[in-house]
């Protein structure tokens, strides 16, 4: 069974949903954008609330562990309530936590999650821990066993550690799952260049691509139907500058919108899995870890990865919570099986 590191947050969620809130759409020229509002100085009624566990090192932890893989998160979490519940959660997994870091003068990561009538959602977040994690809070003597380190989004202080874990894990022909974060991004493309020229597989939803890459994604307009093609040129752009080696493979989600990958060969698009939506929280973490443990089952297929991560984020976004629908790879291969229409197209 190969030995899988993840490194990320870990937080308690929240999750509040208002039939009343308004979802208010501003386009221009180059761009469209989409909010999430409320009547301006009023009490708003919640038409739902519940607490999980989340964060990109909790969620993709379990999501391996689920899969079947050998597991050890690497996670930074106070002693309070939260922390309590977090490590209570993780009783029901077979996820080893001996490296994980406990540190009682800091406030466990906390988020509240605005859910929208669609189940799509806006994060109110409290880094805590989470933002800083320090390399000497790292086991590197224990990451030495990894097969495959999967590193979530780190925030804050938590930066910090990206280069020295990703030269480790090159070092030792450790397989390096990127999923980069705003505060990597931040930096600019210079900077996050050093990060992904160590990385075999490169995750990022289209938002943090553009922050990226600095490409737009533009708009049809009288004369360019961008939309009637299967892949938008600017996306093939961003994926283009975002391949910075020979043997990487990079991937863009897109939200309902699907998932874009490039090997250097092929681009490939690959539409949702069809599926209620209660809440899209856990989905980008499900899917982009689900690739990464699908490139070794199904021998470096990319379109079949992309396939088997849009199966399972589709099984999490239909529950309400970020881990409560993870399925494992025999539930992912019937979905498949029982529904031979879907498929990934290469062009």
């Amino acid at each position: 069974m190969k030995k899988v590191f993840t490194i990320g947050s870990a937080t308690m969620d929240v999750f509040v949903e208002c039939e009343s809130a308004n979802i208010v759409s501003v386009c221009t020229k180059d761009r469209c954008s989409e909010f999430m509002s409320y009547p301006y100085g009023a009490k708003v009624d919640m038409s739902n609330f519940s607490s999980n566990l989340g964060g990109g090192g909790v969620n993709t932890a379990m999501n391996f562990a689920n899969l079947g893989y050998d597991t050890s998160a690497i996670f930074k979490i106070g002693d309070d309530i939260y922390s309590a519940g977090i490590l209570d959660a993780f009783k029901k997994t077979n996820v080893n936590l001996d490296n994980i870091v406990q540190n009682p003068k800091l406030s466990t990561g906390f988020s509240i999650i605005l859910v929208s009538f669609q189940g799509d959602r806006t994060v109110l977040a409290n880094r805590g821990a989470n933002a800083l994690l320090t390399v000497e809070d790292i086991n590197f003597d224990a990451l030495k066993e990894a097969d495959l380190l999967y590193i979530a989004p780190l925030n804050g202080e938590s930066n910090k550690v990206l280069e020295p874990l990703v030269e480790f894990a090159q070092d030792n022909d450790i397989m390096v799952c990127f999923n980069a974060g705003t505060t990597s991004l931040k930096k600019g493309f210079k900077e996050i260049k050093k990060i992904l020229k160590t990385s075999n597989v490169i995750v990022m939803n289209k938002e943090e691509a553009i922050m990226c890459t600095g490409i737009e994604v533009r708009p049809d307009t009288k004369t360019e139907h961008y939309s009637a093609e299967i892949i938008h040129p600017d996306l093939k752009s961003m994926l283009k500058k975002l391949k910075v080696a020979d043997y990487q493979v990079i991937v863009i989600t897109d939200g309902g919108h699907g998932a874009y990958a490039y090997d250097g060969k092929k681009f490939y698009y690959c539409p949702t899995y069809n599926s209620p939506v209660v809440s899209t929280l856990g989905a980008g973490d499900a899917f982009a870890s689900t690739f990464c443990a699908s490139m070794e089952r199904t021998g470096l297929n990319v379109g079949k990865s992309l396939m088997y991560g849009s199966v399972v984020s589709a099984s999490v976004v239909s529950k309400f919570g970020a881990t409560e629908g993870l399925i494992t790879f025999e539930e992912v291969e019937k979905c498949l099986a029982d529904n031979p229409d879907y498929t990934c197209l290469e062009v």
